[in-house]
């Protein structure tokens, strides 16, 4: 039989108190005979496994046997297995001689026909590695999905040369791994290295940077990789310098523009601040000119001002917009929340900025209001060669979730957000 083993297992949580586990590669019980009963009463060999997609870990739910010449197959439910040994798989014996056909069901999966042998890629389509070999956990009485192998120990086990394998296990979690449906396997060979699980997607950026900072190598970058390119730089902003080191040390120039493309100049600014200065060189080239430019700015010896801070992403309207007016069309812009804190009211087309309508205010004015009627004015606003110390000191005396940047004639020219300013000082204090 097998021994139990002692290392823990790359990601199943273990029983506690003692509790005793042993893990199995797929490769080794592929084609096992399996028998009933007694060794000489051999009903078949094991042509796959058959696993209940259910969270955390795939749970097996029976023996899937083929015997081919015409010959109808048989699943024999995990419950009836007796025990696995190493030169055969005992089952109980069917009621009837023979076991029930085989009838595939919602959320199930077989692992030689959807994972075995399958491309692995990333959300962005890149090819990743071919799963050789799943590694399983027998616990508790079930028999989980743990891992995959993309190491070449797999196609040496699966041939029965595992005897040869000089290279250690390359295991990806399960957690990582998004399986197609049974529908789709049929037309592609490609598995999907990705958590798509809604609830992980909806995490916020701060808690996705502290998971990644406790993940390394492809389990890191298999979660990165998973996330869309405006949540990917999210995630990235509010990572630790280290996690920011790992997180771009193997993008691809593309991803990497479609995350820095969702980045602000600070944001940008503080990622290659914490960079080798070659591989920061080679990343600002990433950038357009205009962008790229301010990022250097930041990063060079002149202090930072706010003409090379500052975001174009806010909203500014005429003070005779009516409040219905102004929240149908915030509600229909699909802009990002915090865009949206305050409406800044200009004069006419020339952008004069003569007041700022708080969005809370916005909400609870009666809709026949126009902006002129909630606005406050004169609005605390920064020039565009305020720097970046001055602009410390503005957030932190009036606590505004944005501050604007206009020219010498009051024309509104950007933003500037207070995470980009204050918390990159916070960021800073604690590295």
């Amino acid at each position: 039989m097998f021994a139990l083993n002692q290392h823990q297992p790359h990601s199943v949580e273990l029983p506690k108190g003692g509790g005793t586990y042993r893990v199995l590669h797929f490769s080794e019980l592929l084609n096992r005979r399996v028998c009933a009963g007694k060794i000489k009463d051999r009903i078949g060999k094991l042509t796959d496994l058959v696993f209940h997609l259910v969270e955390p870990y795939p749970e097996l739910v029976g023996i899937y046997i083929e015997h081919g010449w015409g010959k109808p197959t048989e699943f024999v439910p995990w419950e009836k297995v007796t025990r696995i040994e190493d030169d055969a798989i005992f089952v109980a014996p069917a009621e009837e001689g023979l076991y029930a056909p085989f009838v595939d069901q919602p959320e199930w999966i077989l692992v030689d026909q959807h994972l075995m042998g399958r491309t692995i890629l990333d959300l962005d389509g890149r090819r990743c590695e071919v799963v050789n070999d799943v590694l399983l956990v027998e616990t508790r009485g079930r028999l989980l999905i743990a891992d995959v192998d993309i190491s070449f120990n797999g196609f040496l086990r699966r041939i029965g040369l595992a005897r040869f394998s000089w290279i250690k296990d390359r295991l990806i979690s399960w957690k990582f791994v998004q399986p197609l449906s049974v529908e789709d396997v049929v037309a592609t060979d490609k598995v999907s290295l990705s958590i798509t699980r809604k609830q992980v997607m909806e995490l916020p950026s701060e808690d996705l940077a502290d998971v990644l900072e406790e993940l390394q190598g492809e389990e890191q970058e298999a979660l990165f990789g998973a996330l869309d390119s405006e949540k990917a730089a999210e995630t990235l902003a509010d990572a630790e310098p280290r996690a920011k080191r790992q997180l771009v040390e193997d993008l691809s120039d593309e991803r990497a523009r479609e995350i820095f493309s969702e980045m602000t100049v600070p944001q940008l600014a503080d990622l290659f601040a914490v960079l080798p200065f070659d591989e920061a060189q080679e990343l600002l080239e990433l950038l357009n000119a205009q962008v790229g430019e301010r990022v250097r700015n930041i990063l060079s010896e002149r202090e930072a001002e706010a003409d090379d801070i500052m975001s174009h992403d806010y909203v500014a309207m005429p003070k005779e917009a009516g409040v219905a007016e102004v929240l149908k069309g915030l509600r229909q812009s699909g802009r990002e929340p915090r865009c949206i804190s305050y409406v800044y009211v200009v004069n006419g087309d020339n952008k004069t900025l003569i007041g700022v309508a708080d969005l809370r205010e916005l909400t609870l004015a009666p809709e026949e209001a126009v902006l002129g009627d909630i606005m406050v004015s004169p609005v605390v606003a920064a020039d565009k060669d305020t720097s970046r110390g001055d602009l410390v000191e503005m957030f932190a005396k009036y606590h505004y979730r944005m501050i604007p940047v206009v020219d010498i004639e009051d024309h509104i020219l950007g933003v500037i957000f207070y995470n980009d300013i204050m918390k990159g000082i916070v960021l800073r204090a604690k590295a």
